[in-house]
C-alpha cells in the first residue's frame, strides 16, 4: 500500500506539472482536468499514509517514528500529520485541493485568467510535490520493520492538536489559490471588479480557517501548557498571526477594488504578500532556526530549500508586480476624508503591525548572527503592536459609515463626543469604582466602542427595525466580524490585566485559600492510560456557597519519555478556575503536592470574540441572490 501511495504521489506531481502547463498556454479545460487528477491521486496516496498509522504499520518510518500501538485511534490518524513530512505531504494535498475547487467553481467568463490562474497554483503544487518527495519523503521503508514505534509527541495527542494542523493549513494554503488569482490577473494585465469579486470569495475561504486554527491552538496552549494563559507571542504563533494580519488588510482592500475599481495594483501586492508570508511561516517551523514548543525541529538544509522557494515565488510575483502593476487602472478619484482613505488608513495599520511581529520574531535571530542574546517578549509587542491596533479600532466605528469617493463629516463631532465620554467614563471607574490599570480601563472602553460602533452600524443600514433581517449577510457578516472584534478585546483586557496566579504547596488532606476560593487536596493517586501513566488529584474548590470538584493530572509517556500536564477547569460565568499538577515535594519530612492555581477572569469572551469574526467572514462568503443585496 505505501508503495501504492509512493507512485501516487508521483503522479500527482506529473498531473500538477501538466496543469501548469496547460494553464500558462490557455487551455482552460485540460488544465482544470489536470487539476483534478493531480487532486484525486493525492488524496489517494495521503490516504495509504492514514491507513499505515491507523494500522500501525512501522514499516513505513514516519509511523515507526511518531506512532505507537498503544495510542488511541485518533492520535493515531493524526500522527500522520503530527510530524514534518507527514504535514507537508497534507501541505500538497490542500494545495492541490484548492487547484480542483478554483477548476470547478471559478466563474469570471475570461477563460484565459481562469487558465492561468489554475496554471499557476499547479506550478505551486509541482514545487511543493517535489520538495516532499526528494527533501523531505514521507514513504521510506524499514526493514526489518520494528515491533513498536517511538510514539507521538505526547503534548500534540490532544483533540484540538489532531485538528488544529489541517484548519491552519487550509488558511495557509488557501492564500496560494489568492497568490495564483494576483498572478493571472497581472498577467492579463486586469485587477478589476470582475478579478475582485472572485479573488474576494477565495480570500474569505483562507481567512475563515486560519482564523479558526490561530484560536485552536491558542485554546490548546490554554489548557495543555499549564502555563494558565492563551498567548505568549511564541515565534511560532507569530508565524501565522502575520498572514492572518496580511490577510485582514487583502479582504478589506479587495471591497475597495470590487466597488469602486480602485486600490488594484495594492490589492495584488497584498494577495501575492498573504502567501509569500504563509510560505515564510512554514520555514520558521520547519527550518530549525526557532526555538519553540510547536516548531518542528528538522534538518537546516531542508529549511534551506524552503527559504529557496520562498525566494522563487517572492521573485517570480514581485518581478510580475512591479513590470504591470503601473499599467493596472487607478479606479474612480477619491479623497482621503472617504471610506477608501478609510480603508488605505486600515491596510496601512495592519501591514505595518505584520512587520512589527515579523521584526520582533526574527530580531533574535539577527542578533544571535551578530553574536549577541537578545529576547524579544510581550513588552516588545505591548509598546509596539498594541498602539498602532488600538489607533486602527478606535477610528473604526466612525469610518465605516463614511461614504465612497468623499465622506459628509458634518456629523464627526458627535462621533468624537461620544468617544470621548466613553473613555472618560471607563477611565473614571477604573480610578475609582474598579482600581484598574489606566492602559485597561481604556482598553474596556475601545472594545465596548467597536460593539457600540457595529450595533449602531447595523441599525444605520437598516432604517427601521423591521428591516433588520433582510439585510443582505454581508452586511451581517461585517456586523458580526467587528462586534467580534469589540468582545475579543473586552477579553482579552479583561483576562490579561487581571489574571491572578498563585502556588500551594499541600498535603493530602491540606487547605489553601487564593482569591477567596478556598481549595482541599482529598487525595492523589495513580492512574494509567492506553499509552500512558499518571498522578491525578482530587480536589474541592469552595467559595460564597459555590462548590467545584477539579481533578488536574500529570501524566508520564514512556514511549516519549516525556510529561504532560492535563489541567483542571471549572467556569465559573465570569471567568476560570484553573488549576494544573506540579510535582510532589518534601517539606519538613511531610509529603506536600505542587498546585498552581489561576483566575481568569472573562477569558471565554476571548473565543467568542474569535467565533464572532469568523462566523461574520462565513457570513459574508455566503453568496448573494440578488445584485440588490448588496453590501460593503
Amino acid at each position: 500500500m505505501i508503495e501504492l501511495g509512493h507512485l501516487a504521489a508521483f503522479l500527482a506531481l506529473a498531473a500538477s506539472l501538466a496543469q501548469g502547463i496547460f494553464g500558462l498556454t490557455g487551455a482552460r479545460a485540460l488544465s482544470g482536468r489536470a487539476a483534478h487528477v493531480a487532486f484525486g491521486v493525492m488524496l489517494l496516496s495521503f490516504l495509504t499514509l492514514v491507513v499505515a498509522f491507523a494500522e500501525s504499520d512501522f514499516s513505513l518510518a514516519l509511523a515507526a517514528n511518531n506512532s505507537h500501538t498503544l495510542k488511541p485511534m485518533i492520535y493515531k490518524i493524526a500522527g500522520a500529520w503530527g510530524n514534518h513530512e507527514g504535514s507537508m505531504a497534507l501541505w500538497c494535498l490542500v494545495t492541490l485541493g484548492y487547484g480542483a475547487a478554483g477548476a470547478l467553481w471559478m466563474r469570471t467568463g475570461r477563460d484565459l485568467f481562469e487558465a492561468r490562474a489554475l496554471g499557476v497554483q499547479g506550478l505551486l503544487a509541482s514545487g511543493a510535490l517535489a520538495y516532499l518527495l526528494f527533501a523531505s519523503s514521507p514513504y521510506l521503508r524499514l526493514d526489518p520493520a520494528p515491533l513498536q514505534g517511538a510514539g507521538l509527541n505526547p503534548i500534540l495527542q490532544d483533540p484540538a492538536l489532531a485538528f488544529h494542523p489541517p484548519m491552519l493549513y487550509l488558511g495557509y494554503v488557501g492564500y496560494s489559490f489568492v497568490f495564483a488569482l494576483a498572478a493571472a490577473g497581472l498577467m492579463d494585465g486586469r485587477i478589476d471588479r470582475v478579478w475582485a469579486k472572485e479573488a474576494r470569495r477565495w480570500a474569505l475561504a483562507a481567512f475563515i480557517p486560519l482564523t479558526l486554527g490561530i484560536a485552536l491552538g491558542s485554546y490548546w496552549a490554554y489548557y495543555e501548557l499549564g502555563w494558565g494563559g492563551w498567548w505568549f507571542w511564541d515565534p511560532v504563533e507569530n508565524a501565522s498571526l502575520m498572514p492572518w494580519l496580511i490577510g485582514a488588510a487583502l479582504m478589506h482592500s479587495v471591497v475597495v477594488t470590487e466597488k469602486r475599481g480602485s486600490f488594484a495594483a495594492w490589492t495584488a501586492l497584498l494577495a501575492v504578500l498573504a502567501f509569500l508570508f504563509s510560505v515564510m511561516g512554514a520555514f520558521l517551523v520547519r527550518s530549525g532556526i526557532l526555538t519553540s514548543v510547536h516548531a518542528f525541529a528538522v534538518d537546516p538544509k531542508r529549511g534551506m530549500l524552503l527559504l529557496a522557494g520562498l525566494l522563487v515565488y517572492g521573485g517570480f510575483a514581485l518581478g510580475l508586480f512591479a513590470l504591470r502593476a503601473p499599467k493596472l487602472d487607478g479606479g474612480k478619484p477619491w479623497e482621503m476624508f472617504s471610506r477608501e482613505g478609510a480603508l488605505v488608513a486600515n491596510n496601512v495599520v495592519l501591514v505595518v503591525a505584520a512587520l512589527t511581529v515579523l521584526l520582533g520574531t526574527l530580531f533574535p535571530l539577527i542578533a544571535e548572527a551578530a553574536g549577541r542574546t537578545i529576547s524579544v517578549g510581550e513588552p516588545y509587542f505591548r509598546l509596539t503592536f498594541v498602539p498602532m491596533l488600538a489607533l486602527l479600532l478606535l477610528i473604526l466605528p466612525v469610518v465605516q459609515v463614511w461614504s465612497w469617493g468623499k465622506a459628509d463629516l458634518s456629523g464627526l463631532w458627535k462621533w468624537a463626543a461620544g468617544g470621548v465620554g466613553l473613555v472618560a467614563v471607563f477611565l473614571l471607574l477604573g480610578v475609582g469604582l474598579w482600581d484598574i490599570p489606566l492602559g485597561a480601563a481604556f482598553g474596556l472602553a475601545l472594545g465596548v466602542w467597536l460593539v457600540f460602533g457595529a450595533v449602531w452600524e447595523l441599525k444605520r443600514r437598516a432604517v427601521t427595525p423591521g428591516r433588520v433581517f433582510r439585510l443582505p449577510l454581508r452586511v451581517w457578516g461585517m456586523t458580526l466580524a467587528h462586534m467580534g472584534l469589540g468582545v475579543f478585546i473586552i477579553g482579552a483586557v479583561v483576562e490579561t490585566t487581571q489574571r491572578y496566579e498563585a502556588t500551594l504547596a499541600l498535603p493530602v488532606g491540606g487547605t489553601g485559600t487564593v482569591a477567596g476560593w478556598t481549595i482541599t487536596l482529598k487525595e492523589v493517586y495513580a492512574i494509567e492510560g492506553p499509552n500512558w501513566y499518571a498522578d491525578r488529584a482530587e480536589l474541592t474548590a469552595r467559595k460564597d456557597g459555590a462548590m467545584a470538584e477539579l481533578a488536574p493530572t500529570k501524566r508520564y509517556y514512556p514511549a516519549a519519555r516525556m510529561p504532560t500536564t492535563e489541567t483542571a477547569i471549572h467556569k465559573t460565568g465570569m471567568g476560570d478556575l484553573y488549576i494544573a499538577l506540579g510535582d510532589r515535594r518534601d517539606v519538613g519530612g511531610e509529603d506536600r503536592w505542587v498546585l498552581r492555581v489561576y483566575l481568569n477572569p472573562l477569558i471565554d469572551l476571548v473565543y467568542l470574540g474569535v467565533l464572532l469574526m469568523g462566523l461574520g467572514a462565513l457570513f459574508s462568503l455566503w453568496p448573494r441572490r440578488r445584485r440588490t443585496a448588496d453590501a460593503s
